[in-house]
């Protein structure tokens, strides 16, 4: 993570080059890239350093004045508190800026001394504190860091991927538990698959001195797996090993290949990271291996997938009842199924409670723990647990995910743009964090944010959906998105697509009502969604009741009487429940 990134023009590269070296040179860390066009793209990269720097940077010119990725970099940084902006040529400010103040910078002549880059250093220090000496930068660039790329899949059978996909994670947690090393992000590790790109331009683009590459073909219950270590700068192998072992012995080859990498890089593991690496959420390979396929379908994120989750999981489970890391996403995944009525408060508790007993200090526990607490409607219980989960792994997607929406149930939009914008750069394939950033901003009235983040939103929806076709979820999310986008037809013609492929599915009925009630088709909207309330949770019915989508029809007498009629409903219910 950079101190500063720089948001500019393109046209302006030359100027903003020694811009950043003096930034380098007071101690600060800046993430620009010259062979980016910046401002021009949100790919994953950009995406990613932009939401995890600690400010930001904009140079106005004439010529990024007139970029809207520019000021939209600019109005999210305003968002989140941490702009900090100059000017070249006396560029006229876009008028919501006008009232911040702008360093002039035309006179430095790149002199560190002078008043104008003083005053712009003192900027920083009151958002950063006071920057490090240079000889710690020095030190902070060598710094070894690793870009774990996604291992091939070697088996022959596509299907075999989850397992790959595991194996290259876990070994990047491993790495991740020694201090000596800084590793890049999953999410940006994995924009790389499949890239034909050479392993210096991968250390370029990702900032890293070195990249570990390697492969896995498992064979009945035998395992092979190739490793390389390269140095980026010099395109040379620092260290190679091929393994071949029994399915049981995995956990121990993970160890062994994490140690050969600190043991080429000649680094030292302290003691609690010796024990740290010999640290496993469970020692049954049997088990380990079905965890890794449940979690690959959790990550799809498609509704149908989460009784394949549940089932798996509990079956694991039985092979490993302390597995702490199966009950958790066993409790995610019920917790998708929250709206469904007949789901009992108990038996949605029960995993995520069972893995806190197990896994105090995993993240991934205390964000079940969350999601069972907003599928009842407490959601400020739900932020304070899914706050644990993002302060004891702050790059967890599915908590930033789970504290967004629980910051959208207590209505306090601008702090859920800031969890939903890092969930959604933590994972590429993320559609749903991506969807609610655009309606938060559609609350806050601000129009062009809304158009940005729904243009980005919808292009994440058009791939998932071009892969998956009936992936009902993502078709749901999409409709409101092109309501959004004004594109009326297309998304009456998306919500007839979704009510074909996935009629019985009342969370997608309901983002259907959502869509409708935007399109201003209230008579609509209030006939799907008395069929959603008819047969809705309470969970459910709490988040109907907060949902700002519905905005629109609160008013209509036909709304007020089937929440009222939803409410006798689930109180006769839980009145003929034995005590």
């Amino acid at each position: 993570m950079a101190d500063i990134f720089v948001s500019y023009s393109r046209h302006d590269r030359d100027r903003v080059a020694p811009l950043v070296a003096a930034l380098e040179a007071q101690g600060w860390s800046v993430w620009w890239d010259p062979d980016i066009t910046p401002g021009e793209e949100f790919d994953s990269l950009i995406s990613r350093e932009l939401e995890a720097a600690r400010t930001l940077i904009v140079v106005w010119t004439p010529q990024s004045v007139e970029s809207r990725w520019v000021r939209g970099e600019a109005r999210d940084a305003a968002d989140r508190g941490v702009l900090v902006t100059v000017r070249f040529e006396h560029a006229k400010l876009p008028i919501d800026f006008r009232a911040l103040h702008a360093t002039d910078l035309d006179d430095w002549n790149e002199d560190p001394r002078h008043a104008a880059f003083l005053s712009l250093c003192k900027a920083l220090e009151a958002k950063l504190g006071a920057a490090k000496p240079p000889a710690a930068a020095i030190q902070k660039s060598t710094q070894v860091s690793i870009c774990v790329l996604p291992f091939a899949n070697m088996s022959g059978d596509p299907e075999q991927e989850y397992f790959s996909d595991g194996i290259t994670e876990d070994i990047t947690t491993d790495l991740g538990k020694v201090s000596a090393l800084s590793i890049v992000s999953r999410n940006l590790a994995f924009s790389f698959k499949g890239a034909t790109g050479g392993v210096a331009d991968i250390g370029r683009k990702t900032h890293a001195t070195h990249v570990l590459a390697g492969s896995v073909r498992k064979a009945g219950e035998r395992v092979r797996i190739t490793a390389q270590l390269i140095d980026a700068a010099k395109d040379a192998q620092v260290w190679g090993e091929r393994y071949d072992r029994e399915l049981n012995d995995i956990f121990a080859l993970q160890d062994e290949i994490s140690k050969a990498i600190v043991s080429a890089l000649k680094l030292t593991l302290l003691p609690e990271e010796k024990e740290a690496l010999a640290q496993r959420s469970t020692s049954n390979a049997e088990a380990y291996k079905l965890y890794l396929m449940a979690r690959q379908f959790w990550l799809r994120d498609n509704e149908r997938n989460n009784e394949i989750v549940i089932r798996i999981c509990k079956h694991v489970v039985e092979l490993d009842p302390n597995y702490a890391q199966a009950w958790a996403t066993m409790g995610l995944a019920k917790w998708n199924l929250f709206w469904q009525v007949d789901q009992q408060q108990e038996d949605l508790e029960y995993p995520a409670r069972r893995a806190l007993e197990l896994g105090p200090h995993l993240a991934d526990a205390h964000a079940a723990q969350a999601a069972v607490k907003r599928s009842a409607g407490d959601f400020e219980g739900a932020l304070a647990a899914a706050k644990r989960a993002v302060e004891l792994e702050p790059a967890s997607y599915v908590a930033n995910r789970l504290a967004g929406l629980s910051c959208m149930g207590l209505r306090v939009y601008d702090q859920a743009i800031g969890y939903f914008e890092t969930a959604a750069a933590l994972m590429e394939s993320d559609f749903t964090a991506a969807s609610f950033i655009v309606q938060c901003h559609e609350v806050m009235n601000d129009k062009e944010a809304t158009q940005l983040a729904a243009a980005k939103a919808m292009k994440r929806i058009e791939k998932i959906v071009s892969e998956d076709p009936g992936h009902g979820r993502a078709i749901g999310f999409g409709v409101s998105i092109l309501v959004t986008l004004g594109q009326k037809e297309r998304a009456m013609e998306w919500a007839t697509r979704a009510r074909l492929i996935d009629p019985d599915n009342a969370n997608l009925q309901y983002n259907l009502a959502c869509a409708m009630s935007l399109l201003g088709e209230h008579d609509e909207a209030l006939t799907i969604l008395q069929g959603v309330a008819d047969r809705s949770s309470l969970g459910m019915l709490s988040w109907i009741e907060t949902d700002s989508d519905l905005d629109a029809i609160r008013s209509y007498p036909r709304y007020g009487g089937m929440i009222e009629s939803a409410r006798l409903r689930l109180a006769r219910r839980m009145a003929q429940q034995p005590a």
